[in-house]
């Protein structure tokens, strides 16, 4: 009886430990593997805080989507302003240009007018004294030169005395740059001359001027009193 004992149980030993082998096998290989039911659940989940990270990507997306649209209008708008304030600031700087250039214009025609009132101050007194020099002159040309004798003193004397105010009276006006024109025997010039006749006169080019009235004045280059004058016929 005891023989028999022995075996069944050494038998049944075996077979108990090659069992709890086995468990401990399939146990292992399934903790080694994930489960399907595992990750069908990761696969199909429904939880909102599982999907959070996707959401708050997109959220960020559409975050920096809208931050860029709002960075594009900004730049056209301050690019707009830009462009307006390069106009305003070219039609500034045009208009300064015009007003220097007009501020200068002023500058230049008032010093000419300035410098001019000083050499032209004198015209209208120089007019007024040249009746007085006519006077002189004829008064001078009218003395007959053969009675300007020592029989005659007081006639010589009165020409010198006329003939030295005349001299005078012209150096006076040459100092202040009024000089006499005497146009006998050239060119009728109707810029210069004042025509009161013509005539024929043999051996003379038509246009010259063979008498003179009256002496023509000019006051620095410029004409005070035309020379009256007759000029010769063609």
């Amino acid at each position: 009886m005891a023989s028999l004992v022995v075996p069944v149980t050494a038998r049944f030993t075996r077979v108990t430990i090659d069992s709890l082998h086995n468990i401990n096998k399939n146990i292992l290989f399934r903790l080694a593997q994930p489960s399907y039911a595992s990750w069908k659940r990761q696969e199909y989940s429904t939880n909102p805080e599982e999907k959070k990270p996707e959401s708050e990507a997109q959220s960020t997306i559409l975050d920096a989507t809208e931050n860029e649209k709002k960075l594009r209008a900004d730049i056209e708008l301050l690019n707009k302003e830009l462009m307006d304030l390069k106009s305003h600031r070219d039609e500034l700087e045009d208009k300064y240009k015009r007003a220097l250039a007009d501020g200068e214009n002023l500058r230049v025609r008032l010093t000419k007018q300035i410098e001019d009132a000083k050499l032209f101050g004198i015209q209208g007194f120089c007019k007024d004294l040249l009746e007085v020099a006519d006077i002189l002159g004829k008064a001078t040309e009218s003395v007959p030169k053969n009675e300007l004798t020592e029989k005659n003193p007081h006639l010589k004397t009165l020409y010198e005395g006329l003939s030295m105010t005349e001299a005078q009276l012209q150096k006076v006006f040459k100092k202040h740059g009024l000089v006499s024109l005497n146009p006998l025997d050239e060119k009728f010039d109707p810029n210069q001359h004042e025509a009161l006749f013509q005539q024929e006169v043999q051996g003379k080019k038509p246009g010259t001027i063979v008498v003179v009235s009256k002496l023509g004045y000019k006051l620095h280059e410029r004409i005070v009193r035309p020379a009256l004058v007759g000029v010769a016929k063609g």
